[in-house]
């Protein structure tokens, strides 16, 4: 019986899967639970999926719409199972933080060949969280690679943040910082 159920359950995601490939529109909202986490919609907005409780305490989930825009010309994209795993995620996870990535192991799986090489929505993604929060993912990929541990303790304890755009003071403890937009890593030539 369980077998049945789940030969329905993977049939339909294929189907659905294929329907939306096939028009070529992803909307969010027409998305499962199973595709939603990590999606791109065809307008170039980031899936969320969300969560809500029934007052009968039924839990129910959702896939909506973010007003985070991916990276350049990706649209319509679902991410792979392989790029999920080889990143370290979880797609039922609902949301994102930027304390993952001072986890080594994520850091480690994220900065992985086949996670930073071969994934570039995720990579976007977090590309940007890491820079909202003031850290240059490149730089924390490259802490992976040589004495983790101290690398991973000055990016966490710096406490030093580049002065905005508008601030007079050119230096900040004595370091003149130079303003230089950071773009992430592009797949598409």
């Amino acid at each position: 019986m369980a077998s049945l159920y789940t030969s329905k359950t993977l049939a339909f995601f294929v189907l659905a899967l294929f329907v939306q490939v096939a028009l070529g529109k992803i909307e969010c909202q027409n998305l499962s639970k199973e595709t939603c986490s990590y999606a791109v919609s065809y307008v170039g907005k980031r899936c969320v999926l969300e969560k809500r409780v029934r007052r009968s305490g039924v839990e129910e989930y959702t896939c909506g719409t973010s007003e985070i825009e991916a990276a350049g010309r990706m649209k319509d994209w679902i991410e792979t199972d392989e790029c999920i795993k080889a990143c370290g995620l979880d797609r039922s996870a609902l949301g994102i933080s930027s304390d993952s990535l001072l986890e080594s192991h994520f850091a480690g799986k994220l900065c992985s060949d086949e996670c930073y090489g071969g994934c570039p929505n995720i990579v976007d993604l977090y590309f940007n969280l890491a820079a909202g929060e003031g850290v240059y993912l490149p730089k924390l990929c490259e802490a992976q690679g040589t004495n983790k541990r101290r690398e991973m303790a000055e990016i966490k304890s710096s406490g030093y943040v580049a002065p905005g755009p508008e601030s007079s003071s050119k230096y900040v403890n004595g370091v003149n910082f130079v303003y230089a937009p950071s773009m992430a890593p592009s797949y598409y030539y």
